[in-house]
């Protein structure tokens, strides 16, 4: 393991423990706690985190889904899954000239996985090894000081990029680019972005839909959607996120809870539907209200995963009247392209900071709706 040039000192100058938001699943509670250092396996970087970003999946320990997800053992969890940090050790058997120590980086949260797989080559969740674990889920996460990640999993930030800022690249960032360019459609064409607030903000904010309310989760998918040529209509529940979308470049705006044509007026103006559309909510209503928004062999863009399943017209997909497929945070190799993209345009997250001590308080103000843009924790 190669320590050689670390920028704070040697990696056993290092303290024995540190402090970490965790979850418990006993209590259903988050809570700081002293915990040991991670130490690195022969395939691991070992990171001085510089910021890690609170995102909507965070929230989903302290709720009920119907997704089949179980996150982790009962054990309490270190939770956070998108950061950055400064790199204090390097593997070995590392083959990235780029990772040296000191190198600013950004990382994704996959860790048991073989990268080489046919499953890895969609998501690390489908690695046929059945050994995936996420950071954040089923193995301590980023909302500590120090963490330890595969050096696969990891990318050099680009000079504009600053590393605070850059955390929620790494979750609400590449998925709202998946999001927006596996749609595959051409520059001038018509993309809806179903939910503005972070993950929409950014392909515009991911929101959710519980108890009759949308909650802000991120903002990046008009951004690049503009960056990229197209035409964006962005619809919510929430007037300040959509305006927002326009902030960020939509091109329409609208709110079906106070436009009740708003369809109709989507068809007028794109002389006929929308290309694609792409769902950043929590919502299976915005799901079952987005077919009608495409023309005829338009693409439905499935990014936000409801608590509720959603419901297809099989008939309808059978015969094309529109065509549907899915996005997420996706695989390390893919990564790259939006994040040189993101730097190239210019394209950020709005990021409000807070101390580790502050956890609860981001995630009472992403749980109520309050979140304008990404919240996150600073680490000094």
């Amino acid at each position: 393991m190669s320590t050689n040039g670390h920028p704070n000192g040697h990696a056993n100058d290092l303290p024995t423990t540190q402090r970490a938001a965790q979850y418990s699943s006993k209590t259903n509670s988050i809570s700081i706690n002293s915990i040991p250092l991670p130490t690195p396996s022969k395939d691991q970087l070992l990171i001085k985190v510089a910021s890690a970003s609170l995102c909507h999946s965070d929230l989903m320990h302290f709720e009920p889904n119907e997704a089949g997800i179980v996150l982790g053992d009962g054990r309490p969890v270190t939770i956070g899954h998108e950061a950055t940090g400064t790199i204090l050790s390097v593997p070995e058997n590392c083959t990235d000239p780029t990772l040296k120590v000191g190198a600013k980086i950004g990382f994704l949260c996959p860790e048991q996985v073989c990268y080489e797989c046919d499953g890895c080559q969609i998501h690390n969740g489908w690695c046929a090894d059945g050994k995936a674990v996420m950071s954040g889920f089923g193995r301590d996460g980023f909302f500590q000081e120090y963490v330890v990640s595969h050096w696969r999993n990891a990318i050099v930030l680009p000079e504009p990029l600053d590393i605070y800022e850059a955390a929620p690249l790494f979750c609400a960032g590449v998925t709202s680019w998946q999001g927006v360019t596996e749609a595959h459609i051409n520059p001038g064409e018509w993309m809806a972005i179903i939910g503005c607030g972070g993950l929409g903000h950014l392909g515009l904010y991911l929101q959710r839909f519980t108890h009759a309310k949308y909650i802000t989760h991120e903002i990046l998918g008009i951004q690049y959607a503009k960056a990229l040529g197209y035409k964006v209509i962005a619809i919510d529940l929430v007037d300040q996120q959509l305006e927002e979308a326009k902030a960020s470049g939509a091109d329409y705006t609208f709110n079906p809870k106070d436009d009740k044509n708003y369809v109709k007026e989507i068809l007028e103006i794109t002389n006929g539907g929308c290309q694609a559309a792409v769902n950043y909510t929590n919502s299976k209503p915005a799901y079952d209200s987005t077919p009608v928004l495409l023309r005829t062999g338009g693409i439905m863009m499935i990014v936000g995963i409801p608590q509720k399943g959603v419901t297809l017209n099989a008939l309808e997909v059978a015969l094309g009247k529109y065509q549907v497929k899915g996005a997420s945070n996706s695989i390390p190799q893919k990564m790259g392209p939006c994040i040189e993209f993101s730097a190239k345009h210019n394209i950020k997250p709005h990021v409000t900071f807070y101390k580790l001590d502050q956890v609860q308080e981001m995630i009472d103000t992403m749980h109520d709706g309050k979140a304008r843009g990404r919240l996150a924790i600073k680490f000094d």
